[in-house]
């Protein structure tokens, strides 16, 4: 896992909030990271599972407590899965905060009343936003150039998604791979 404490590691391929709102949460930032760290102690405790490697990446410093961008992105590894749980659709840290920890919060729901397996599950989605520096650029995974039209973008992954689909042979992390790539350059093209 390349991610760091700052500047933010945001994960690729993951589309950032164009218009963050302010949100309810009526808590302090040093609240809302031991609420964040203690949920994720809590859930390891729960599943049974160690919490290894947590990451909580952002642009705070303790120059600037409110950075212009407060997006958070929590990185750790939990039963064997590198899980991300990125969130910028507050304007604060401590509303973004809050909201990873009443996401682990609702995995420890799932845990009590389900199983340890629809917790994966819900996990899986989690895992597969790699951390920035981690992936091939988007126009590499394509094999395209970086200037490529939105038509050689698609047309690219659709011939490429033949082979990459599970259905096909393939894999969920080289078509989430494929997908992560299409979708960046998608974003990159100039309109």
């Amino acid at each position: 896992m390349a991610a760091t404490a700052y500047p933010i590691s945001w994960p690729m391929g993951f589309a950032r909030t164009k218009h963050p709102e302010k949100g309810r949460f009526s808590t302090t930032l040093p609240a809302a990271i031991k609420n964040v760290q203690d949920s994720i102690r809590l859930f390891g405790q729960d599943s049974g599972k160690a919490i290894q490697g947590l990451v909580i990446s952002s642009n705070y410093t303790l120059g600037g407590l409110n950075p212009p961008d407060p997006a958070v992105a929590v990185y750790f590894t939990w039963d064997g899965l590198q899980v991300c749980i990125p969130v910028d659709r507050y304007t604060t840290l401590a509303g973004n905060l809050q909201a990873i920890h009443h996401i682990v919060e609702a995995r420890r729901v799932e845990l009590r009343h389900g199983t340890l397996n629809l917790v994966r599950a819900s996990f899986q989605g989690f895992a597969a936003l790699p951390a920035p520096g981690s992936a091939r650029p988007w126009h590499e995974v394509l094999g395209v150039s970086p200037a490529a039209s939105r038509a050689d973008i698609n047309s690219a992954f659709r011939s490429k998604a033949a082979a990459a689909h599970p259905d096909a042979g393939g894999s969920h992390d080289a078509m989430a791979a494929l997908t992560a790539a299409r979708d960046a350059g998608l974003k990159a093209v100039v309109s």
